[in-house]
């Protein structure tokens, strides 16, 4: 019997997709499942960029560049310049999602074996890209008592390897904590960047949702490492049109971008019609926006406010993204979280998490938290909540206080 590789053996199951099939089970039983464990806003994608692939007149549906469309990656800068990051188009290549723009920075800067630092808890998919990629993650853990904020900075510089670690990478706004970044955070980073000549790249897919007034910066922003720094982007929830996989690789290293570039070669291009609608989406009214982040602080608040009445629940307050990290008062969040679809009902209802282990790659850290995402409506997290709430009164694997 043949076997599998050993790149398949170790990559994880996703912590946000792979309690579906319970899911599914649940919903057949004819219960009805909040899903709070993976990051689709239930919001409206733009009527107008909808219109333009409705309307579009193609004749051929045929390869994109494999830098992508022209027209968009032009106007993507425009859009970056109106958020005070000055980017030219040359600056830009559009990608199959920013999956795929982290996958290149990775490929294009770092080698099999190679090391790169991550804040923990952390976008669950570094880890895979990193087994893809052959890169070695070494994480370095933020925790729920200190909010989630930036590890010292000592000890990123405990974690560098002589010769093999190449990159730090974070997510700002971040998923899966919220937490927001700040410009002396990320100036901290910078420094050391360039002392141990790293590269830098920083994953502002959420920068549309940062709260209470608190600005975002971008690490394109940063002075003196211009030539270190990498962003990655997307389509997908600034303008709620996760499906059309469309992302962005930018850079102001020319050498990078062109090592990028071999590898979109390699795929071939982007998809087109995904193009058509992020061009479209861009020129979306501002109301749309406004209205948007209105509505997901007011669901911040909902969630917030709500996990603060369950007993022995902790979470902070997030300043950005659509993300809160849980720590919820069970023995095993992973075991809560299989029990809530296959074994629990409040009233017909039930809850879906994302266990928090999977995002975390230092074993036993995160068993007890869970990453809520507050995609859904404000009435639709409040019936969650309460399923929640009933289900911990109830659940045999309660942590003893």
């Amino acid at each position: 019997m043949p076997k599998i590789s050993d790149k398949g053996r170790i990559m994880p199951a996703s912590p946000i997709r792979r309690l579906a099939p319970l899911a599914d089970q649940a919903k057949q039983r004819g219960i009805k499942v909040y899903h709070l464990n993976i990051g689709q806003p239930d919001i409206q994608t733009p009527p107008n960029a909808l219109r333009a692939v409705r309307e579009n007149t193609l004749k051929v549906v045929e390869y994109s560049p494999s830098f992508g469309i022209d027209s968009l990656r032009r106007k993507l800068s425009e859009y970056y310049k109106r958020r005070s990051i000055e980017i030219d188009p040359d600056q830009i290549m559009i990608t199959t999602g920013g999956s795929e723009a982290i996958s290149f920075a990775m490929m294009a800067c770092m080698n099999n074996d190679d090391e790169i630092i991550v804040p923990e808890p952390f976008y669950a998919n570094y880890y895979g890209f990193t087994i893809t990629t052959g890169v070695k993650l070494k994480p370095i853990v933020s925790t729920i008592e200190q909010g989630f904020s930036l590890p010292p900075i000592e000890d990123f510089e405990k974690l560098i390897t002589p010769g093999k670690t190449k990159a730090i990478i974070i997510c700002n706004p971040n998923n899966p904590t919220g937490y927001l970044y700040s410009k002396k955070e990320l100036e901290q980073l910078a420094d050391l960047v360039k002392r141990y000549d790293l590269f830098l790249m920083s994953d502002e897919v959420y920068r549309e949702y940062c709260y209470d007034g608190h600005p975002h910066f971008s690490v394109m922003n940063l002075k003196g490492v211009e030539e270190h720094t990498i962003l990655i982007d997307s389509f997908s929830k600034r303008y709620s049109a996760c499906g059309i996989r469309l992302g962005a690789f930018v850079t102001r290293n020319k050498e990078v971008m062109q090592t990028a570039l071999k590898f979109a070669q390699a795929r071939l291009s982007p998809p087109t019609f995904g193009q058509i609608l992020a061009e479209a989406a861009i020129d979306a009214p501002q109301s749309y926006l406004d209205e948007v982040y209105r509505e997901f602080i007011g669901r911040r608040d909902v969630l917030v406010e709500g996990l603060a009445h369950i007993d022995g629940v902790l979470c902070n307050k997030p300043l950005g993204a659509f993300y809160v990290m849980a720590r919820l008062p069970v023995d095993d969040a992973d075991l809560f979280s299989q029990w809530l679809l296959r074994d629990f009902q409040y009233e017909g209802q039930t809850v879906m998490l994302a266990p928090g282990s999977g995002f975390y790659s230092t074993p036993g850290v995160g068993t007890d938290e869970v990453r809520i995402a507050y995609v859904l409506n404000c009435e639709d997290i409040k019936k969650a909540l309460r399923c929640l709430d009933e289900a911990l009164k109830v659940y045999p694997g309660k942590k003893n206080k």
